[in-house]
């Protein structure tokens, strides 16, 4: 970068040569934009919704402490994520020796390769500059990553072309950790890691550096290390070895978003729905029955709550529910793009393959479940926003034997004429503000949420091809009665 100082003599006159930033360790560098950005009210980490009051005042006490730090959480708890946007709080640009792999600084050098060309080129020795982004090294931990991954090895290869005995540190390959010196080192999933290599990290944890090979190579490294873990793993009985542990400065616990508002808005900024020239209008309504799908599913006994449900599944059943709807829009020449609950069933696949079932849930099946989970969702909505909805003349509509085909192809008018047809219906949706009545897109998705509660209220049924009727538990006695089944209407 050419606005930068480009050689050590250049580097020593300028402002990055004060005493404060040629010994500052990265941790303290963190600590001092963070203090900075604190005191200015600044948003710490960007995109990270839920964590304001639980999760994000660990993380500033742990980075102000300078500590090494690890987030145990569920699948789809934005770990990941939090873990990514620490590179915010490091400077924009870092002098290094040209050249180096390990990040040397031009004052403080710690490989062979930069104290050999500081001595020989002194104040003539080139400086590069690198990215705070080019700082953040990330690993996914594997049973097969070993300690030559982590920390290096020596290299044959290099030593047999450079005329090196292999004892020289200038045949090190060096491996991850090294190279995030002066900067973050993230490891994902910590008790995947093997045992022996977990114990590969103890003197980085403890005492700063790294040793190669058992040859007398010490590398003090600058690094923050920060990892994630499942809850369930991170125990005495799981795979994490106790002196590691012990090492790591504060263990910090995320968590699913705890009111459906706040996934409500996780999901609306993650999920893809704004498309193309005639994005889609979602409703509210679904857009918080398609949230609140994850929230049933987290309850569910039926699904492997140690697993999770992660984040992922609404905003994968919202894109879903979105392009089903464009798919609609474009068959029947529609130029508005509305979702509705029908497309919720379009998206079946999206939740069965973020879910994991536990026995009793596997013999049932996850498309079943998904299927109830849509129907809790539904009713759990409509409790929500109209507690008290009196729906008895609709149920007693039903009982009579009449029957309602509602599927996703159906254009919005033709549907709305259908749902005039039941008694209550759309006066019911009306009355409690479901909806506004000028707008058939959405009276009708939200008589289908009053039916779909209804359903799972078992007050009437549905099937798989999308038909409601009367409840299964009154076939036998109207039978018995003798009363023949009335009429019903397509959608």
């Amino acid at each position: 970068m050419a606005q930068f100082p480009n050689t050590l003599g250049a580097l020593k006159r300028s402002s990055f040569a004060s005493p404060e930033r040629q010994h500052r360790s990265v941790k303290d560098e963190i600590r001092a934009n963070l203090l900075a950005r604190i005191a200015t009210g600044g948003t710490l980490f960007e995109g990270v919704l839920g964590y304001d009051e639980t999760v994000m005042p660990q993380i500033v006490n742990a980075l102000l402490s300078r500590h090494n730090f690890i987030l145990l959480g569920l699948r789809g708890q934005a770990k990941s994520r939090i873990l990514r946007s620490l590179t915010t709080l490091l400077d924009d640009t870092m002098p290094i020796v040209a050249g180096s792999e390990i990040n040397d600084s031009p004052f403080r050098p710690i490989s062979k390769f930069a104290r050999d060309l500081l001595a020989t080129a002194g104040d003539d020795t080139p400086v590069a500059w690198v990215g705070r982004d080019q700082r953040f090294v990330e690993k996914l931990a594997t049973p097969d990553v070993t300690v030559a991954d982590l920390i290096g090895d020596l290299d044959p290869i290099k030593a047999a072309r450079g005329g090196h005995i292999l004892s020289d540190e200038l045949t090190i390959h060096y491996g991850m950790l090294p190279r995030a010196n002066r900067g973050i080192f993230a490891l994902n999933e910590l008790p995947d890691l093997a045992g022996k290599v977990q114990v590969g990290l103890f003197n980085i944890m403890q005492e700063g550096d790294v040793q190669i090979k058992g040859y007398p190579v010490r590398l003090p490294l600058d690094v923050l290390l920060c990892f994630t873990a499942n809850p369930e793993d991170y125990t005495a009985r799981g795979k994490i070895i106790t002196p590691l542990k012990d090492r790591i400065g504060s263990e910090i616990i995320t968590h699913y978003p705890e009111e459906v508002e706040l996934g409500v808005a996780i999901t609306k900024q993650e999920a893809w729905t704004a498309r193309g020239p005639n994005p889609a209008r979602i409703p509210p309504l679904l857009a918080e029955l398609v949230e609140r799908i994850a929230f049933e599913a987290r309850t569910d006994k039926r699904i492997d709550r140690r697993s999770g449900v992660s984040q992922r599944l609404p905003i994968s059943v919202l894109e879903n529910v979105v392009s089903n709807a464009e798919r609609r829009s474009l068959r029947l020449g529609e130029r508005d793009v509305v979702p509705r609950l029908a497309d919720v069933y379009a998206a079946l696949p999206a939740i069965t393959g973020k879910i994991e079932l536990e026995y009793e849930g596997e013999l049932v099946g996850g498309a079943a479940i998904a299927r109830d989970l849509i129907r809790r969702a539904a009713d759990a909505t409509l409790k929500a926003h109209a507690p008290h909805a009196d729906t008895d003349d609709i149920v007693m509509w039903f009982d009579g034997g009449a029957a309602l085909q509602v599927t996703d192809e159906a254009p919005s008018g033709t549907l709305r004429a259908a749902f005039d047809t039941v008694p209550g219906l759309i006066g019911l949706v009306l009355e409690h503000d479901l909806a506004d009545e000028r707008d058939d897109a959405l009276v009708a998705g939200a008589c289908e949420l009053v039916l779909e509660a209804l359903v799972a209220r078992r007050k009437i049924s549905r099937n798989d091809a999308g038909s409601y009727g009367r409840a299964a538990r009154d076939e036998p006695r109207r039978r018995r009665g003798g009363e023949e089944p009335m009429g019903g209407m397509s959608a």
